[in-house]
């Protein structure tokens, strides 16, 4: 994309997201934000904030500061009515949804106001009773949904209520620019490494799983898999959690007391949030991705792919969309530590030509289907048909 605007897009979109801390959410809402600006548009963000904050103002969007993570219904109709005014404050042609929090204060001040709305379906929500379900039905209650991936969209109209036409699916983005190996220096490398405490004269094979510390990310499930490899007399292999808790500390005291039950200390190692995934993927050797339910998309099996590091994913969800299996990495059955130990212990005796030939098919994969260029301009272009 352009460096200066190019006026293609004069418009302003106000997107309305929890919050800007860590994950996939949050930077698709940084990613668009900056496409927009450089379209020459308008970028507004409604969320509590976090840590994103300053790169999202860099890229020249306007932050603006309210409790959209908020449950509570009182604080949502104060949320409404807040929408209400920056969506007439801000002149806004657009509402974009990211999360279902906000989206019924959201959706329904852009109607007020008489703009057009748009969510993004981002994950594959758990519907028990009909309270839920109504609460998750209004992220497919704007005039258009986007799904990240075939198999979101596919939930969705096996879900819901909505026309097929009113779905489509724009799979999330990978920026090549910052996810290339090329661009990774020694320092860079040398400087995580040690942050990590990681040894110099260390050549065990090293696997990263990257994602915040959540049961259904399959951190407790490579413990399982090394502790059944440990138990054959394999223990040359090393994994970092590169992840916070986000307030889950008695999840990440159970995955420290895993580590000491099964004597992993000298091969697992917690490094908490990595801000420099790129680095931490040129350090390793390869990456996990075993997520024991379903991912809507996954960025955890596509960066890797980008940076040329073949990648073992959990077989379900759209991870099985991002994935080929036996070319640029291999897709495991979910869920069962004997399977993932197998596969481990499989793939550390793959011969160096093998695994680079891997690597150079995932990166050509990503840089063919999965980048942010095309993420932001298919958004783009939903935004001009919503307002065309």
């Amino acid at each position: 994309m352009a460096d200066t605007p190019d006026n293609s897009f004069p418009h302003c979109v106000l997107q309305v997201v929890p919050n800007l801390d860590t994950g996939g959410v949050e930077q698709t809402t940084l990613d668009m934000a900056e496409a927009i600006v450089k379209a020459g548009g308008r970028a507004i963000v409604a969320s509590k904030g976090g840590r994103m904050e300053g790169r999202l103002k860099a890229a020249g969007a306007v932050l603006i500061p309210l409790p959209v993570h908020s449950k509570n219904p009182l604080k949502q109709l104060k949320n409404y009515f807040r929408l209400k005014k920056i969506i007439r404050a801000f002149k806004v042609d657009i509402v974009h949804v990211r999360s279902r929090a906000p989206a019924l204060a959201a959706i329904n001040a852009a109607k007020a106001c008489k703009v057009k709305s748009l969510t993004t379906y981002h994950g594959i929500y758990k519907a028990k009773g009909k309270l839920k379900r109504w609460y998750n039905s209004w992220m497919v209650r704007a005039d258009v949904t986007i799904a990240n991936s075939e198999f979101t969209r596919r939930h969705i109209l096996s879900h819901y209520r909505i026309g097929p036409d009113k779905v489509i699916t724009v799979p999330r983005g990978v920026d090549i620019q910052r996810f290339d190996p090329a661009r990774v220096t020694g320092e860079q490398v040398e400087s995580l490494r040690k942050a990590w405490d990681l040894r110099a004269d260390d050549t065990r094979p090293l696997f990263v799983l990257a994602g915040r510390l959540t049961r259904w990310k399959g951190h407790e499930l490579i413990l399982e898999a090394l502790h059944r490899l440990r138990q054959r007399g394999l223990t040359d292999v090393r994994v970092v959690f590169a992840g916070d808790s986000q307030g889950r500390v008695d999840y990440e005291r159970h995955l420290k007391g895993l580590i000491d039950t099964y004597s992993l200390n000298d091969q697992v190692y917690m490094v908490g949030h990595c801000a420099d995934m790129p680095a931490a993927f040129t350090l390793c050797d390869f990456a996990l991705a075993p997520s024991v339910e379903p991912e809507a998309f996954g960025r955890t099996a596509v960066e890797p792919q980008a940076m040329a590091k073949p990648v073992l994913a959990a077989d379900h969800g759209a991870t099985s969309e991002t994935v080929i299996d036996g070319e640029t990495g291999w897709l495991i059955a979910p869920g069962d530590a004997d399977i993932w130990a197998n596969a481990i212990e499989r793939v550390l005796n793959m011969p160096e030509t093998e695994r680079a030939a891997m690597g150079a098919k995932g990166m050509a994969h990503v840089r063919a289907q999965f980048t942010l260029e095309a993420m932001c301009a298919a958004t783009l272009d939903i935004y001009r048909r919503l307002l065309s």
